[in-house]
């Protein structure tokens, strides 16, 4: 397991590198019982005074989890996938209230489980490369690793734009919305380390904060978001498609067409429950969504549409998934109710 992940300690600080670069740097339940355990430790020892996550490789921070084994696990009825999302959950759940400074370096990709690692930490750090997203609704899943809190939390018309189409964000974009707060350019991140590695760091974001000034640049400015993204700021699902489609101006049509050709494209049903699921967390403490998540993502386990998002997307690579429900008029709301059902094992956290 130890070469999925390595840790090393640079002065005082600690680094995990995730090191499944052929995977673009996937999470397994290993990766993240390990991250959990050196974390837990590194938070204790007065030795430790910042923690650093970063990706192997070069071309990814974490482009999600292992969906295959969720699939399979799925299938054949077993455990591995309730234990990889009770353990992920609960990491998401340390991370958000980590007592040390934690930074994620999110240059690359940065999908899925990654952003479950990264967003949720104190400083997060992107560079030239970072490519985030939450795709989720295109494997008939939701945005969960704690996206349905943090999602709306970017104002719902942005949260449900990113949580429901799956839209990609380059660095300007994620520095302009807060995804990251910090932007250094890539050539300078090794050095950023090693900075941070001869800094005398003590457990404070002052002593962290000390080194990042001599680093941060601006980024560039993005384009303004048009403004037909305020069609993703409605109370109900069909109204924000119903929003999309009327919107024909010469300045806004072609941008609303492409959002609503994004999301014809996803499960209904996913599509359904990321949109509940992300108006409850808008007014859920951290740990209610992350409960409402595996709840969900117990139930996901019954739904054929997530096990033929992964056959299509994944295993047989066709791209042309059957989804159950047709279109939003197809979905029956009783299976949208049904996949809120409360699992019969709370999630536990590491207190």
């Amino acid at each position: 397991m130890t070469d999925q992940i390595q840790f090393e300690v640079f002065g005082n600080l600690g680094v995990i590198t995730l090191n499944r670069p052929k995977a673009l740097n996937a999470l397994t339940t290993d990766m993240c019982k390990a991250m959990t355990k050196i974390m837990l430790a590194w938070q204790d020892d007065p030795r430790i005074g910042a923690v650093l996550v970063e990706g192997a490789g070069g071309r990814a921070f974490c482009a999600g989890g292992d969906v295959i084994m969720l699939h399979d696990s799925g299938k054949a009825g077993d455990a591995r996938a309730e234990e990889f999302w009770r353990t992920e959950y609960a990491l998401n759940d340390l991370i958000h209230r980590y007592k040390k400074p934690y930074i994620s370096m999110i240059d690359g990709i940065v999908m899925g489980g990654g952003v479950g690692l990264s967003v949720h930490g104190r400083l997060r750090v992107a560079g030239d490369n970072t490519l985030f997203a939450m795709p989720e609704t295109g494997i008939g899943y939701f945005p969960d690793v704690g996206g349905t809190y943090f999602l709306p939390r970017l104002g719902r018309a942005i949260g449900n734009w990113l949580g429901l189409t799956g839209a990609r964000l380059k660095t300007a974009q994620v520095c302009a919305f807060g995804i990251a707060n910090v932007y250094i350019p890539s050539d300078q991140h090794a050095a950023f380390k090693t900075a941070l590695g001869q800094a005398g760091l003590d457990g404070l974001d002052g002593s962290v904060m000390d080194v990042i000034k001599h680093f941060v640049k601006m980024p560039e400015t993005p384009p303004a978001l048009p403004e037909a993204i305020s069609a993703f700021d409605k109370d109900t699902l069909p109204e924000i498609f119903a929003a999309l489609k009327a919107d024909n101006s010469a300045k806004n049509g072609e941008w609303a067409a492409k959002q609503l050709s994004f999301m014809e494209n996803k499960s209904p049903l996913a599509l359904y429950i990321s949109f509940e699921a992300l108006r409850r967390g808008a007014r859920f403490d951290f740990r209610e969504a992350m409960r409402q998540e595996l709840d969900l993502s117990l139930n996901f386990m019954q739904i054929p549409d997530f096990f033929e998002g992964v056959r299509a997307a994944v295993i047989d690579k066709d791209r042309n998934p059957k989804w159950a429900a047709a279109s939003l008029d197809d979905v029956d709301l009783d299976d949208v109710r049904a996949a809120f059902t409360p699992a019969n094992l709370e999630l536990k956290f590491l207190d």
